[in-house]
């Protein structure tokens, strides 16, 4: 008689499991705050002492360096999203849900920044804060569907069943994620066509480039170490609320 071993679980789900991902993940928490905290030093410093001035925007080119890395963090964090949703739906993973609510915030943050700051940025180059442009449109769209996302996880007190719903939803936003990336091509707007990212490479001058860089890594890590943060904080409430929940049928049963 054949006897059939049960089969081991892989190093990542292993690395995943909401116990030993706080177990790890307390050793992330101070090196990440260092490299932001030293990553915003070096980009400020390029920015704002060691940029030029644009030839057109004069000083208020500065505005990029902000503006930029929270436009690319408004996508990248959905796009973490829609991974988390695919975690969810497809192999039920108990951490998949806690990224997609820790995350949602954060995202709703940055998209935020990135209109407030692209508005401050096109009085002095467009003569208007605001234009329904593709863009902008596609943008204001994102934060909304981040609020929405935020909203049904206060609506739920069943975390589990909420996180299954939310991930449907996640997924179905993410078909806005191109309408952005690719508004500029599509339609007519003025926003400028990519000149960071492109298949011939930058198109940006060197002075110019570095300290967007610096700061769009500076913005990345500040992401990751509050979305490490936040995660853990996910863990902890709801292990607290399951013995909570515990209690309560305990002294109801006795």
């Amino acid at each position: 008689m054949t006897t059939v071993s049960a089969k081991k679980p892989n190093w990542f789900s292993s690395l995943a499991h909401p116990g030993n991902f706080l177990a790890w993940s307390r050793y992330l928490v101070w090196p990440l705050a260092l490299l932001t905290v030293a990553a915003f030093a070096v980009g400020l410093w390029f920015a704002f002492w060691n940029s030029p001035d644009d030839y057109q925007m004069g000083d208020m080119v500065r505005v990029m360096y902000v503006h930029v890395p929270n436009a690319w963090l408004s996508q990248f964090v959905y796009a973490v999203m829609a991974l988390s949703a695919f975690g969810t739906l497809v192999w039920r993973h108990p951490l998949a849900d806690v990224a997609n609510k820790a995350a949602a915030p954060l995202g709703a943050t940055f998209t935020a920044l990135a209109l407030f700051t692209g508005s401050l940025w096109g009085r002095p180059t467009w003569g208007t804060y605001w234009e329904w442009d593709g863009r902008m449109t596609s943008t204001l769209v994102l934060l909304l569907i981040y609020l929405g996302i935020i909203a049904l996880w206060r609506a739920f007190d069943d975390q589990l069943r909420a996180g299954r719903i939310i991930a449907i939803v996640t997924l179905v936003g993410a078909l806005n994620i191109p309408v952005i990336k690719f508004s500029v091509d599509w339609w007519n707007t003025l926003h400028q066509p990519a000149s960071v990212f492109t298949a011939n490479g930058p198109r940006m001058p060197l002075p110019l480039l570095i300290p967007l860089l610096t700061m769009m890594l500076a913005f990345t890590l500040l992401f990751s170490l509050l979305q490490v943060l936040r995660m853990r904080t996910e863990i902890l409430r709801r292990r607290a609320d399951s013995l909570s929940r515990q209690a309560a049928l305990q002294g109801v049963a006795s």
